[in-house]
């Protein structure tokens, strides 16, 4: 099963019998229900994965003033650089739940602006931008 969200665990005397779930869709970046899609699953086990969910706001990114997306994700430009000079975004925190992949070609490219931002230039390589988009 894949694109489905979990709206609520079912039970009897403690133990999960299943969960209530229904498809969703991406729509304008953001997950939304599939209206008549609902469904029961019996299970009596559940495993929550949940992997990256956002960037944590509240203390050091508020404190420094780094602004967000419309997405919940730290806004950056193309070299990875966020709206404080000095401070700079790669993998998840800027482009949201994705790869690994992403995040190792992010990485690369983020250390590569910071060199630029600290010695005025850079050998090191520059794999992606910020704002490259999987190819279809």
């Amino acid at each position: 099963m894949f694109s489905v969200n979990t709206e609520e665990f079912v039970g009897r005397n403690g133990h999960v019998t299943g969960l209530r779930g229904h498809e969703v869709r991406m729509e304008n970046g953001r997950f939304v229900k599939v209206e008549g899609t609902d469904f029961e699953l019996g299970a009596d086990l559940v495993l929550l994965a949940m992997g990256f969910v956002g960037p944590e706001k509240e203390g050091l990114l508020t404190d420094l003033g780094v602004e967000f997306t419309d997405r919940g994700n730290v806004a950056r430009g193309d070299d990875f650089s966020t709206s404080v000079p000095g401070v700079f975004v790669a993998g998840d925190m800027g482009r949201g739940q994705s790869l690994i992949v992403w995040a190792i070609a992010e990485g690369r490219a983020a250390a590569a602006a910071v060199d630029r931002y600290l010695m005025g230039s850079s050998a090191l390589p520059v794999p992606i931008k910020a704002t490259t988009a999987p190819q279809r």
